[in-house]
């Protein structure tokens, strides 16, 4: 019998025409979601039309994949072929689709660090290899797309629906509300009250969620003077007296989570309808890839492979306490 690494071995055959099929077959089975619980394979002519063809090389790429460990499979006379099993891990690296780079918030929130544990799962159990990396700013995270950098960014919805008119980039999912962020509130100094003239607003332009609202509830008022945040922590800019009043996520506040009151500092929950709309958007996390390449290649297999649900349910659990972060 031939090895799988000598002469004639599995290795060389998957660099011929048969090879490129089994690679092109690895990927629609990622895409299809077979999970080997009595899937049934398209028929062999089908897989031929799909990929431009013969059937005799569908058929020894098929039987290179159960080589290869990747698939079990089973014929049932007129009823067609089975897949019996499967190991997504393999069929992942048989079809030459290689990492998805990913770029997310830095996880100083546990909201973040129960995202990053979540989508880390949802890729492992599509057997997807996955590399996860932090970048502050929704725009830091765009431009590590668009340079090629990165494959899948997390932004909020909000700033999302933002940057994809004027970058190319386009929606993969919605992860759906309080996955990006619980609330946002007022936080105001002590003594300062909202019709405080001459506040002094900190904000962050490196955020363009936390930007954007604070606009939104401050940028009426021509007397506010915008005072430049680069901290993640903007409540030590008004402890230290440097400024009067902002609107941060509440994931963020030291004592809020836990329900501890939180010292020096006045809470306020956002005023008006359409400024709680907008912080809807901002809680809920988005993903998005390059415009022109979520149809082909690992960023379709992910949007066909990858169970959201895994994503969200993991971040819940880690919220609850009943997971250890692990990203």
């Amino acid at each position: 019998m031939n090895g799988i690494h000598g002469p004639g071995g599995l290795d060389e055959r998957l660099l011929t025409r048969n090879g490129h099929a089994a690679r092109q077959l690895a990927a629609l089975l990622i895409r299809q979601g077979a999970d080997g619980a009595g899937t049934r394979l398209p028929r062999v002519r089908d897989f031929a039309e799909r990929l431009g063809v013969g059937n005799g090389t569908v058929q020894a790429a098929l039987r290179l994949l159960e080589e290869a460990g990747a698939i079990k499979t089973v014929a049932r006379g007129h009823l067609g072929t089975f897949l019996v099993g499967s190991d997504r891990a393999a069929l992942w690296r048989l079809s030459g689709l290689g990492t998805v780079p990913a770029v997310m918030p830095l996880p100083h929130s546990l909201r973040f660090e129960g995202l990053a544990t979540g989508l880390r799962t949802a890729f492992e159990e599509a057997g997807a290899p996955f590399a996860l990396t932090f970048l502050r700013g929704a725009a830091a995270r765009v431009a590590a797309l668009a340079e090629g950098r990165a494959e899948l960014a997390v932004l909020s919805r909000f700033a999302a629906d933002r940057l994809i008119g004027r970058q190319p980039v386009e929606l993969i999912a919605d992860l759906g509300p309080a996955t990006y962020a619980g609330e946002h509130g007022l936080l105001l100094r002590p003594g300062v009250t909202l019709g405080s003239p001459g506040l002094r607003i900190a904000v962050d332009d490196a955020s363009e969620d936390q930007r954007t609202l604070t606009e939104r509830v401050f940028g009426h008022r021509a007397d506010v003077e915008w005072v430049p945040c680069s901290s993640l922590q903007p409540w030590e800019e008004l402890a230290q007296g440097r400024a009067d009043a902002t609107v941060w996520n509440l994931d963020e506040v030291p004592g809020l989570v836990s329900g501890q009151p939180v010292p020096e500092m006045q809470v306020l929950p956002l005023g008006d309808e359409l400024t709680r709309d907008l912080a809807v958007r901002h809680a809920s996390a988005a993903l998005i890839g390059r415009t022109g390449e979520a149809g082909a290649g690992a960023l379709a297999a992910v949007r066909d492979a990858v169970k959201l649900s895994t994503v969200t349910a993991v971040q819940g659990e880690v919220l609850r306490g009943e997971r250890v972060p692990a990203y």
